[in-house]
């Protein structure tokens, strides 16, 4: 897999987007090489927290445009469906916190890519940028969703139109960024929130991750109802034993995500 780099290490998966000599653009190949990578981290139950990152300068600065042209003329719309909308319903579907590691630009589909991750921490050299406009393209890859839903539709309006480049600082004050940090802090805070969720109660957080997506859309008696259910699986995980008893005994509780 050599456009992904995927390690893992004491429940936590890294992802790294692997082509840093374009700045990570995706070709064919590192889209369908993160979709595996995400399956496989789905699916691998020593896995309870996912870090997706870039290597080099930059996170990922969106599709390869001279890899398209020299692959000719393609339906676009048949690659978001095939290639990236995959990948964007794989980090919501992940029924694991799924930690944005920002080290630079995120651009285009690359700045869906962040936000379409439960976390996004940010090196304050980084920035997010929707990019399509300039080349008379929309908004793709989930954008249209997580966009306005995060800053409003005003907002939402004039950086999808004016291709407005946000630093992470700026991204922060907008609510896009969670954290913001020096270069040098930026794998220690990063893995420091990896670890909180290596040893929180998993499946709740998965649970949680479906409560707030729905709960963007849903009424509120539709997200009661829906609150009702999720806390009945919930309430009978072994998580949830433990994490009661823990509470009785006044210890910290010890917490496996089953």
């Amino acid at each position: 897999m050599s456009a992904i780099l995927h390690q893992i290490n004491d429940g936590i998966a890294t992802i790294t987007l692997n082509r840093p000599e374009v700045y990570n653009a995706f070709n064919d190949a590192q889209s369908y090489e993160l979709q595996d990578a995400l399956k496989q981290a789905e699916k691998d139950p020593a896995v309870r927290v996912v870090i997706l990152t870039g290597a080099g300068k930059a996170f990922c600065s969106g599709q390869d445009l001279k890899a398209s042209m020299e692959a000719g003329t393609r339906n676009l719309s048949e690659s978001l469906h095939k290639r990236y909308n995959p990948i964007i319903r794989a980090i919501r579907n992940m029924p694991k916190p799924v930690i944005c590691k920002l080290n630079g630009v995120a651009a285009g589909a690359g700045c869906s890519l962040a936000l379409a991750c439960d976390m996004i921490i940010a090196s304050e050299t980084a920035s997010m940028i929707e990019i399509f406009i300039n080349i008379a393209l929309v908004l793709d890859s989930g954008s249209s969703y997580f966009l306005p839903r995060t800053v409003g539709y005003h907002r939402a309006f004039e950086l999808a139109t004016k291709a407005t480049k946000l630093s992470a600082t700026e991204a922060q004050h907008l609510g896009l960024i969670n954290k913001v940090v020096t270069p040098g802090e930026l794998d220690s805070t990063v893995q420091a929130e990896a670890v909180f969720y290596a040893n929180a109660p998993t499946k709740a957080i998965a649970l949680m991750k479906k409560m707030l997506t729905k709960g963007m859309t849903e009424n509120l008696d539709t997200a009661l109802d829906y609150e009702a259910y999720c806390q009945e699986i919930a309430g009978n995980t072994e998580d949830n034993a433990e994490g009661v008893k823990a509470f009785i005994e006044k210890r910290t509780a010890l917490f496996k995500g089953k």
